[in-house]
């Protein structure tokens, strides 16, 4: 995790349009550099598709939407990322019509295609202890990562909400986090007494090794806020060097949180205000993989199962 990455510079907008639709995003929904890149990246693709047939925003119908989504679902797209460039699409037309450059928005009718209900990867109990304990402690590297790790881990955050923490962003007295997720949103997240003690050592006697030139909590070599690729190569390393059996994503400590929160008994609207889902259906996806882990253990235990296995 010592990498310090430039996230990509986003396409340049070929239209005023977007450029104003950009600063939109930037201004009034606080989002990340990331998305704006994501959203500038997808529209300037449908921009390219209209010039290539020469055709223009002030024309586009709900049939040329409909032939750019056949056009990319014919360069091998899946589902998900087709709907991805639709919903970039649908937000830019829907500022579009609210400006009155269009009269209304050529996307707002049409309807996403079909996606898989992917479950998300979940660290067994004993996967997730083996990959906290892999950074070595005592160093300050391997005590930041460890820290980071414990974070992930204990407060289910985002990597770009880790990453995002600044020193005025934890209480440690009361043990509390202030967090800034999707959207600019804020929410308080508890974490338990190990993580907080471990986020209070580094930053009041490891955090200086890294000679800080900024305020946020986790630095690299150089002094300055890590990202989020750099973090994700760390945990992906972690994870080799503890064996970790489970195929890992980003997004893998977070799931891991939900689920043996909900595993534990947690209820379904605790953890959603602790992840920061603004929508339960969002946090239901975990109660999927609750129940097909139940399934799995009563397959394996319940005796008439064996009984039927062994017949």
């Amino acid at each position: 995790m010592t990498t310090h990455e430039t996230p990509p510079a986003p396409p340049r907008p070929a239209h005023p349009w977007v450029d104003r639709y950009l600063e939109h995003l930037v201004v009034a929904k606080g989002l990340s550099e990331h998305s704006i890149v994501a959203y500038s990246t997808d529209i300037t693709g449908f921009l390219t598709f209209l010039n290539d047939h020469a055709g223009t925003l002030e024309g586009v119908s709900d049939e040329t939407v409909l032939l750019y989504l056949m056009h990319l679902r014919s360069r091998g797209l899946a589902s998900r990322s087709l709907a991805r460039h639709l919903s970039a699409l649908r937000g830019f037309f829907a500022f579009a019509a609210d400006e009155s450059w269009l009269p209304g928005s050529p996307a707002a009718l049409i309807e996403n295609p079909k996606l898989p209900r992917l479950l998300p990867d979940v660290l067994s109990r004993e996967d997730m202890a083996r990959l906290l304990e892999a950074p070595d402690t005592t160093t300050p590297l391997g005590y930041r990562d460890r820290t980071m790790l414990e974070l992930l881990y204990a407060a289910g955050l985002r990597v770009s909400e880790l990453v995002g923490l600044t020193l005025g962003d934890f209480d440690a007295q009361a043990g509390l986090l202030r967090v800034f997720g999707k959207g600019a949103k804020e929410r308080l997240t508890p974490i338990h007494a190990l993580a907080t003690e471990f986020l209070s050592t580094y930053i009041t006697t490891v955090r200086g090794a890294f000679s800080p030139k900024d305020q946020h909590v986790f630095l690299n070599r150089s002094g300055r806020g890590l990202t989020r690729q750099a973090v994700w190569k760390g945990i992906k390393r972690y994870a080799l060097a503890a064996n970790v059996s489970t195929r890992i994503s980003p997004h893998s400590l977070r799931h891991s949180f939900a689920t043996h929160l909900l595993d534990g008994g947690a209820d379904l609207r605790t953890v959603q205000m602790l992840l920061g889902h603004a929508d339960i259906s969002a946090t239901e996806i975990y109660t999927h993989v609750q129940a097909g882990r139940l399934l799995a253990v009563h397959r394996a235990h319940h005796p008439r199962s064996r009984e039927r296995d062994k017949g």
